[in-house]
């Protein structure tokens, strides 16, 4: 999934809102709270992809290869993928669709309420 594809997958998703920041990196929220993130390492110039996820996707997901505890976000059970094809791109959507969620779910009532997502 190319960064273009990554932003326009997230976009669809509800109440998302998006920023770039540390350093060019395309981070996707909901309520505020970021859910997925798609960075360029310089020095190499590739794509990184990182997103939340349940303590049982973690523990599968990072005994994987090309997928990492993610830097920095590893202890809130974030993973990052090191290669584009670490993860099909129908099982990269999958999980942002799942890391939305849990977002989501974390937010207060009224939150999730003024952002149309229920409750």
């Amino acid at each position: 999934m190319t960064r273009d594809e990554f932003d326009a997958f997230c976009a669809e998703l509800p109440a998302t809102t998006h920023v770039v920041q540390w350093g060019n990196a395309s981070v996707w929220k909901v309520g505020g709270k970021i859910f997925a993130i798609c960075s360029a390492w310089a020095s190499e110039g590739a794509q990184r992809v990182g997103f939340k996820c349940s303590d049982m996707s973690y523990s599968l997901l990072t005994q994987q290869d090309g997928i990492i505890p993610a830097p920095y976000l590893a202890r809130a059970k974030w993973v990052q993928l090191e290669r584009p094809d670490a993860l099909s791109d129908a099982d990269l959507k999958a999980y942002i669709v799942a890391a939305h969620g849990i977002i989501a779910g974390k937010l207060t009532r009224k939150t999730r309420k003024e952002l149309g997502l229920g409750d």
